[in-house]
């Protein structure tokens, strides 16, 4: 008997990196690596303020528009982050004679694309995602100003007015809610029967399998954890989804240090997962930190295996990656039980 109240905690497979944010992450290692530090990274290179943090004691420098790198550093390279830029970025780029590495997720690429297939048919674009997000910025600009308009909900689909109702496409954001997208779909299609979709799902399957492991997981849990910083949108989306499908409360904590045991309380079944950019240390730290308070048992809640893998860009491909190289970001992977 150990005297501390016993806590059973769900936790949630798939969670954490996905195979977009490995290959962001790895493209900064291994640019630092190659070329030697600095390497500059315009926008946080995923959204993770200890990724971020990580990187910079490594060497990368980063910055939110390309004019903060100075002249004697325009050998360096630049990295474009998992979420996408602009079609004007990489143009600067290029007129500053600046080399640049582009490490925007393929799934976001493929979006893109999408949209870009849409416009060339002469369909009006609607964007469905979230005013302000990197991503949605980067996707409506790789279109001509004009020609594509964003839905963030079911009542913007209801309010929209489109001047050619028979030629419109849409593209979504990778990281929404699946059931909040499903709903907004549903209200423009109503409205606008000719709507073309995607040639293939645009929330990503990251996204979409982390939504799923929650939802098996949270009913009759006293408390569901996110781990994931509040810029995230993947991971803002997970604390909506434990809400919804029956945890008792949800919250998004970035570190085990924010965790607020006031609030806490008396838990019995605790929920965690942790989004798409969360390293798997802070997972580790957080049970360790309950650990301390409750006599632990780790249940896995785990709904599928993903083995995706994205390859690095060409020119580091003969750059070897070592385990050590990314043990500082990663950590250990958890077992299942213990």
């Amino acid at each position: 008997m150990t005297g501390k109240p016993a806590l059973t905690i769900r936790l949630c497979g798939p969670r954490g990196f996905c195979a977009g944010v490995d290959r962001a992450i790895q493209i900064v290692v291994l640019a630092l690596k190659k070329y030697g530090a600095p390497v500059y990274v315009r926008h946080e290179i995923v959204h993770n303020r200890y990724v971020v943090e990580g990187l910079e004691a490594k060497g990368a420098i980063f910055v939110e528009e390309l004019d903060e790198i100075p002249t004697e550093h325009r050998d360096q390279p630049v990295i474009f982050s998992a979420h996408g830029v602009p079609k004007s970025v990489p143009a600067d780029a290029e007129a500053r004679n600046l080399f640049y590495l582009d490490a925007t997720c393929p799934l976001v690429s493929k979006v893109h694309k999408q949209a870009m297939r849409h416009n060339r048919q002469g369909r009006h674009v609607l964007l469905i995602g979230h005013a302000g997000h990197p991503e949605v910025i980067g996707t409506m600009g790789q279109l001509p100003a004009g020609t594509v308009s964003l839905i963030e909900t079911v009542e913007d689909a209801d309010r929209y007015e489109a001047d050619d109702p028979d030629n419109l496409g849409f593209v979504t954001q990778t990281t929404l809610s699946v059931d909040d997208t499903a709903g907004v779909i549903a209200a423009l299609t109503a409205r606008f029967p000719q709507l073309k979709a995607p040639a293939a799902e645009s929330i990503c399957y990251a996204t979409t399998n982390r939504q799923d492991a929650v939802k098996a997981a949270a009913p009759g849990t006293d408390l569901f954890l996110i781990v994931g910083a509040p810029n995230s949108s993947n991971s803002k989306r997970l604390v909506e989804v434990a809400e919804r499908a029956g945890a008792t409360a949800a919250l998004l904590v970035q570190r085990a240090a924010e965790i607020d045991w006031n609030a806490v309380g008396e838990v019995a079944v605790l929920g965690l997962s942790a989004g798409a950019s969360a390293p798997e240390t802070i997972v580790a730290e957080i049970i360790e930190a309950f650990r301390e308070r409750f006599d632990v048992t780790v249940e896995l809640a785990e709904t599928v295996e993903e083995n995706e893998n994205f390859l690095v860009n060409r020119e580091l491909r003969d750059t070897a990656l070592t385990g050590e190289d990314m043990a500082f970001v990663n950590g250990p992977m958890l077992v299942g039980t213990h």
